[in-house]
């Protein structure tokens, strides 16, 4: 891959690959701000299929009965720490209301990607010198 390209990324629920183990999967956990407020919920996993790798989680924030309901991608360089039932990222509850919203038009496109990792104030995935997170797992 160039340094200029991204990969192509997929939902985890969209693709063949699988989570190794059940208790490794936060798809429905809830998402927490650094003080523990309750965010939303992840919905999906946003992954690169080529390196095998969780790139983003998909959370759903908001709404009531599935309607005004709005999604968002959270870089999985945010995530602080995982428990059973919640994953909590270093970030406010205001960053993630005032990060890009999820448009299934962009999924693939740079341009968005790089407006999610600018916004949360890390560097992307794909260039020079990037280091991986302890989270995501390897599918």
């Amino acid at each position: 891959m160039n340094t200029g390209d991204i990969p192509v990324l997929t939902r985890l629920s969209d693709s063949q690959q699988t989570i190794p183990a059940a208790d490794e999967d936060v798809r429905g956990r809830k998402v927490a701000d650094r003080s523990g407020n309750e965010l939303g919920e992840v919905s999906d996993l946003i992954i690169d299929e080529e390196e095998r790798k969780v790139r983003f989680l998909l959370m759903e924030y908001g709404g009531f009965l599935g309607f005004g309901e709005k999604k968002s991608y959270i870089p999985v360089d945010a995530v602080a720490d995982v428990t059973e039932d919640q994953v909590r990222i270093d970030r406010t509850r205001d960053d993630v209301v005032d990060a890009p919203e999820y448009d299934p038009e962009l999924v693939d496109q740079r341009e968005y990607s790089d407006r999610v990792y600018s916004h949360y104030g890390y560097a992307p995935f794909w260039g020079t010198g990037y280091i991986p997170p302890a989270f995501p797992y390897r599918l």
